[in-house]
């Protein structure tokens, strides 16, 4: 993976603020790639601890990643509520770094 990707994957995520999530292919077209959500999830499977990669899920507000009990409790410990894999209120709090950094 390149690794100005992966920079700037990092960095948006690095952004989403406690208690709110957004997906893979939002981060994906942030960053300029909007048919790279895989890439994403990818990027986020080998991540630094300081990079909050429990408030990424997929575009229906399911946990996807292989980590979701740790991710779970990590959403929990923000407010999250998951149940079933799915993030409650998903689209409630639901961040899009093309809107709120403008």
């Amino acid at each position: 993976m390149d690794e100005l990707f992966k920079k700037q994957v990092y960095e948006i995520i690095r952004l989403i603020p406690p208690g709110r999530v957004t997906s893979y292919g939002t981060i994906a077209k942030a960053v300029g790639f909007p048919n790279h959500a895989r890439h994403v999830g990818n990027v986020l499977g080998d991540c630094a601890d300081d990079v909050p990669a429990h408030r990424v899920c997929n575009a229906s507000g399911h946990i996807t990643a292989s980590c979701l009990r740790d991710f779970v409790e990590k959403l929990g410990k923000e407010g999250v509520m998951v149940k079933d894999k799915k993030i409650r209120d998903f689209r409630k709090i639901f961040w899009d770094p093309l809107l709120e950094l403008r």
